[in-house]
């Protein structure tokens, strides 16, 4: 019977928050079809593991963790069948901020990008960021930290390049 609710319960929570796993394997594969490959295989892997849940008010971040594995599964697949990776088509009046915001996310190591998308972007409390990437509470926070002053010191310094190069 446990089974059985943790199925009902895992679809319940992967259809009612598709768009945001959506979003979510998107900000990792810049790429439409790849997200939805990801969000596929994390529903497939969800539904099919679901049982090994012991405490139901965990799925859902269980599934975030599922959906942030497999798109890092599948950055690490595709790094290795080709060394260039290809942009996204995005709209011409988005190109600009869309391009700059993702050169500056891909400053970041994979724990501290994921970070900052799950804090800033899928706007999750850090205990629940914390439960999704398995790590310590402390350390998110402490990544957190760095991460965000890493990000303000290079904007800073992407700043004063640009000034410069006006003169």
């Amino acid at each position: 019977m446990g089974f059985q609710k943790n199925t009902a319960d895992t679809e319940r929570i992967l259809t009612d928050n598709y768009e945001k796993y959506y979003r979510l394997a998107y900000s990792y594969m810049r790429n439409e079809d790849d997200a939805l490959d990801v969000v596929q295989e994390s529903a497939y892997r969800a539904i099919r593991d679901c049982g090994k849940v012991k405490n139901k008010d965990y799925l859902s971040t269980w599934i975030y963790r599922i959906v942030v594995n497999t798109a890092l599964d599948l950055l690490r697949k595709k790094k290795k069948e080709t060394l260039t990776e290809e942009l996204p088509e995005i709209p011409v009046e988005d190109q600009y901020q869309e391009t700059e915001l993702r050169t500056i996310l891909n400053q970041l190591d994979h724990k501290s990008k994921s970070i900052i998308i799950l804090r800033y972007f899928e706007d999750l409390k850090l205990e629940d960021i914390a439960d999704i990437l398995g790590d310590n509470l402390n350390t998110v926070k402490a990544r957190l930290y760095r991460s965000l002053k890493k990000l303000r010191l290079n904007l800073e310094a992407e700043h004063y390049k640009d000034v410069a190069d006006k003169f």
